[in-house]
């Protein structure tokens, strides 16, 4: 199908059963390191608020959604464009533990984020993590409310290039 741009969307077949699920089913919801798997368990991929801005700041309004784990780039992440490197990508997603998760010693735990990530909970920061490739995690136990508030600001600094990349980049050549 095509976008709005012109673009040819193609999808898998794993990608057209996640579309026809619609937004209420969480992708990959498995624990994401099954040598270390416990009992308690919560996933926060699916649909989140989604926003773009020039610095550091929490925007005052989300415009749109997105579907995380996917990049804003991805048709399946429902934004499928090109996103201006300058920008700050903005994501945030309100949350409720299950009982029996809460009360318990809770990490926060990001599998990756491409490439600088400046996370928030309750309008707190918990921290700041460099590197799109590795895993991290917070502590959150102490941090958390019954209802709570995620926010994850990301920015991909291609053109610095201090940190390793992948293939992207703004022009076709090369590694792309």
């Amino acid at each position: 199908m095509k976008n709005g741009e012109g673009i040819c969307q193609l999808y898998t077949p794993a990608g057209e059963e996640l579309l026809r699920k619609g937004e209420d089913f969480v992708p990959w919801n498995v624990y994401p390191r099954p040598h270390l798997q416990r009992e308690s368990f919560f996933c926060l991929n699916g649909i989140w608020e989604f926003s773009l801005s020039e610095g550091w700041e929490i925007p005052a309004s989300f415009e749109e959604r997105i579907r995380v784990p996917f990049v804003p780039q991805s048709a399946l992440s429902g934004i499928g464009r090109a996103i201006p490197q300058s920008s700050t990508l903005c994501y945030r997603r309100s949350f409720t533990l299950p009982k029996p998760l809460a009360g318990e010693r809770t990490i926060l735990h990001f599998g990756a984020v491409d490439q600088i990530a400046r996370v928030f909970l309750n309008g707190t920061l918990l921290g700041e993590h460099r590197g799109g490739y590795g895993g991290f995690s917070f502590d959150v136990t102490e941090s958390l409310r019954e209802e709570n508030l995620l926010t994850v600001l990301v920015r991909d600094e291609l053109d610095r290039q201090i940190l390793p990349y992948g293939k992207q980049c703004e022009k076709r050549g090369g590694m792309w």
